[in-house]
Protein backbone atom coordinates (compact mmCIF):
# COMPACT_ATOMS: atom_id res chain seq x y z
CA UNK A 1 0.00 0.00 0.00
CA UNK A 2 1.30 3.61 -0.71
CA UNK A 3 1.09 6.84 1.06
CA UNK A 4 0.40 9.51 -0.47
CA UNK A 5 2.75 12.43 0.12
CA UNK A 6 1.02 15.56 2.17
CA UNK A 7 0.48 19.04 1.10
CA UNK A 8 2.56 21.56 2.87
CA UNK A 9 0.26 23.94 4.84
CA UNK A 10 1.55 27.48 3.38
CA UNK A 11 0.33 31.03 3.07
CA UNK A 12 0.02 33.32 0.29
CA UNK A 13 0.80 37.23 0.55
CA UNK A 14 -1.19 39.73 -2.05
CA UNK A 15 0.93 42.61 -0.54
CA UNK A 16 -1.80 45.44 -1.89
CA UNK A 17 -0.20 49.37 -2.21
CA UNK A 18 -2.39 52.25 -2.28
CA UNK A 19 -2.51 52.16 -6.54
CA UNK A 20 -3.84 48.82 -5.91
CA UNK A 21 -0.84 46.68 -6.86
CA UNK A 22 0.82 43.79 -5.20
CA UNK A 23 4.22 43.18 -4.27
CA UNK A 24 5.70 40.24 -6.65
CA UNK A 25 9.40 39.34 -5.99
CA UNK A 26 11.76 38.09 -8.53
CA UNK A 27 13.22 34.00 -6.62
CA UNK A 28 17.05 33.24 -6.76
CA UNK A 29 17.06 30.67 -8.91
CA UNK A 30 16.25 27.28 -7.04
CA UNK A 31 16.48 23.76 -7.33
CA UNK A 32 13.91 21.13 -6.56
CA UNK A 33 10.01 21.26 -6.89
CA UNK A 34 9.99 25.07 -6.93
CA UNK A 35 12.13 25.16 -9.83
CA UNK A 36 11.65 28.84 -11.55
CA UNK A 37 11.85 28.79 -15.33
CA UNK A 38 13.65 31.69 -17.49
CA UNK A 39 10.92 34.41 -17.67
CA UNK A 40 8.03 33.01 -14.72
CA UNK A 41 11.14 33.91 -11.76
CA UNK A 42 8.17 35.88 -10.40
CA UNK A 43 5.77 35.53 -7.63
CA UNK A 44 4.27 37.14 -4.53
CA UNK A 45 5.15 36.25 -0.90
CA UNK A 46 4.38 32.91 0.35
CA UNK A 47 5.56 30.78 2.75
CA UNK A 48 5.21 27.20 5.25
CA UNK A 49 2.98 27.24 8.34
CA UNK A 50 4.42 26.24 11.43
CA UNK A 51 3.42 23.44 13.92
CA UNK A 52 1.15 24.70 16.00
CA UNK A 53 0.76 28.40 13.99
CA UNK A 54 -2.09 30.01 13.10
CA UNK A 55 -2.32 31.27 9.86
CA UNK A 56 -3.07 34.66 10.45
CA UNK A 57 0.51 34.66 12.33
CA UNK A 58 2.20 32.64 9.98
CA UNK A 59 1.29 35.81 6.98
CA UNK A 60 3.09 38.59 9.26
CA UNK A 61 6.07 36.57 10.09
CA UNK A 62 6.75 35.33 6.54
CA UNK A 63 5.45 38.79 4.82
CA UNK A 64 8.04 39.94 7.13
CA UNK A 65 10.87 37.37 6.99
CA UNK A 66 10.74 37.56 3.24
CA UNK A 67 10.49 41.46 2.19
CA UNK A 68 11.18 43.00 5.27
CA UNK A 69 7.37 44.36 5.46
CA UNK A 70 5.65 45.16 8.91
CA UNK A 71 3.35 47.93 8.17
CA UNK A 72 0.30 46.11 6.50
CA UNK A 73 -3.37 45.86 7.33
CA UNK A 74 -5.54 42.79 7.09
CA UNK A 75 -8.01 42.69 4.19
CA UNK A 76 -9.23 39.47 3.39
CA UNK A 77 -8.56 35.96 3.10
CA UNK A 78 -9.04 33.39 0.78
CA UNK A 79 -10.21 29.47 1.44
CA UNK A 80 -7.53 27.43 1.05
CA UNK A 81 -6.10 26.34 -2.41
CA UNK A 82 -4.02 23.56 -3.25
CA UNK A 83 -1.18 22.99 -6.29
CA UNK A 84 1.04 20.11 -6.97
CA UNK A 85 4.74 20.29 -7.01
CA UNK A 86 5.91 18.71 -10.52
CA UNK A 87 8.04 15.72 -10.64
CA UNK A 88 11.21 15.90 -9.03
CA UNK A 89 14.24 14.07 -9.54
CA UNK A 90 16.99 15.87 -7.59
CA UNK A 91 18.97 15.75 -4.50
CA UNK A 92 16.51 13.46 -1.18
CA UNK A 93 17.50 16.42 0.69
CA UNK A 94 15.16 19.48 -0.49
CA UNK A 95 13.32 20.77 2.41
CA UNK A 96 9.96 19.87 -0.27
CA UNK A 97 10.43 16.86 -1.31
CA UNK A 98 8.05 15.13 1.34
CA UNK A 99 5.36 16.17 0.36
CA UNK A 100 3.73 16.48 -2.71
CA UNK A 101 2.62 20.33 -3.12
CA UNK A 102 1.00 22.91 -1.32
CA UNK A 103 -2.19 23.76 0.56
CA UNK A 104 -2.48 27.54 0.62
CA UNK A 105 -4.66 29.86 2.39
CA UNK A 106 -4.01 33.42 0.61
CA UNK A 107 -4.40 36.77 2.60
CA UNK A 108 -4.78 40.09 1.08
CA UNK A 109 -3.09 42.86 3.04
CA UNK A 110 -2.80 46.83 2.33
CA UNK A 111 0.97 47.85 2.64
CA UNK A 112 1.04 51.09 5.19
CA UNK A 113 4.47 51.48 5.23
CA UNK A 114 7.20 53.32 2.44
CA UNK A 115 8.66 51.37 -0.25
CA UNK A 116 12.26 52.23 1.48
CA UNK A 117 10.80 49.24 4.26
CA UNK A 118 10.94 46.86 1.23
CA UNK A 119 14.18 44.65 1.86
CA UNK A 120 14.09 41.16 0.00
CA UNK A 121 17.93 40.86 0.52
CA UNK A 122 18.24 40.56 4.42
CA UNK A 123 18.24 37.22 6.20
CA UNK A 124 15.50 37.36 8.86
CA UNK A 125 15.13 34.73 12.01
CA UNK A 126 17.84 32.57 9.95
CA UNK A 127 15.58 32.51 6.67
CA UNK A 128 18.11 32.92 3.47
CA UNK A 129 16.64 35.77 1.37
CA UNK A 130 13.88 34.18 -1.59
CA UNK A 131 13.80 37.30 -3.82
CA UNK A 132 16.79 39.29 -5.51
CA UNK A 133 14.78 41.85 -6.88
CA UNK A 134 11.18 42.64 -5.99
CA UNK A 135 8.08 45.45 -8.20
CA UNK A 136 4.73 46.34 -7.74
CA UNK A 137 2.38 45.03 -10.23
CA UNK A 138 -0.94 43.94 -11.67
CA UNK A 139 -2.70 41.40 -9.96
CA UNK A 140 -4.62 40.14 -12.54
CA UNK A 141 -0.61 39.67 -14.72
CA UNK A 142 0.64 38.07 -12.27
CA UNK A 143 -0.01 34.40 -12.85
CA UNK A 144 1.67 34.79 -16.25
CA UNK A 145 4.82 35.85 -14.70
CA UNK A 146 4.67 32.64 -11.89
CA UNK A 147 5.71 28.83 -12.95
CA UNK A 148 2.81 27.03 -14.78
CA UNK A 149 2.07 24.45 -11.56
CA UNK A 150 1.25 27.53 -9.48
CA UNK A 151 -1.16 29.39 -12.06
CA UNK A 152 -4.47 28.15 -11.44
CA UNK A 153 -4.03 29.21 -7.78
CA UNK A 154 -2.82 32.80 -8.80
CA UNK A 155 -5.80 33.04 -10.97
CA UNK A 156 -8.28 31.75 -8.04
CA UNK A 157 -6.29 34.51 -5.78
CA UNK A 158 -6.60 37.50 -8.64
CA UNK A 159 -10.87 36.73 -9.08
CA UNK A 160 -11.24 36.51 -5.41
CA UNK A 161 -9.07 39.88 -4.62
CA UNK A 162 -10.00 41.87 -7.52
CA UNK A 163 -11.99 44.16 -5.91
CA UNK A 164 -8.94 45.60 -3.70
CA UNK A 165 -6.77 45.80 -6.67
CA UNK A 166 -9.64 48.33 -7.92
CA UNK A 167 -9.61 50.28 -4.70
CA UNK A 168 -13.17 49.13 -3.95
CA UNK A 169 -12.52 47.72 -0.22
Amino acid sequence: MTVEKPYRPNVGIALFNTAGLVLIGRRFQDDGPEIILPGLEWQMPQGGIDEDENPRSAVMRELWEETGVANADYLGETDWLVYEFPPFSGASSHRLVKFRGQRQKWFALRFTGIDDEIDPLTSRNGQPPEFDRWRWERLDLVADLVVPFRREVYRAVARQFAPFAAGKA
